[in-house]
């Protein structure tokens, strides 16, 4: 067993399913997004990044831009949440989670195709 490639997929999974139950709830209810969960969410998936610098292959190149892509999307997230919360005092409003979230949303999306795309190398992995 490689412990490289199980830290690899782990970290990758675990951006994903951070970045699912941050953006589960409704999507204008301060209540159901944690601030916490998104920072461990935009930290776990700027890991996976790191780590997917290695690999020199057609998909990990595209693997890599699926993770860089979830990071922005979480980055600009939290810069919407901290902005409206201590720039322009705006406060936790509806509008503001929800472009928080929406914005997560994506990342989310990005994440899904970059375990998807960690499935598909591991079926077609020959010994």
């Amino acid at each position: 067993m490689n412990l490289e490639k199980v830290f690899f997929s782990a970290f990758i999974l675990l951006a994903l399913t951070l970045n699912f139950g941050f953006v589960m709830g409704d999507i204008d209810n301060p209540d159901h997004h944690h601030p916490m969960e998104l920072f461990a969410a935009l930290t776990v998936s700027l890991i996976a990044t790191v780590l997917k610098l290695g690999d020199r292959t057609h998909i990990g190149a595209v693997l890599l831009a699926t993770s860089i892509v979830a990071d922005i999307q979480l980055l600009a997230a939290t810069l919407v949440w901290g902005m409206a919360l201590y720039i322009l005092d705006y406060g936790t409003t509806a509008s503001v989670i929800s472009t928080v979230v929406s914005l997560s949303g994506g990342a989310l999306l990005a994440n899904i195709a970059s375990v998807v795309l960690l499935m598909i190398e591991t079926v077609t992995l020959r010994r």
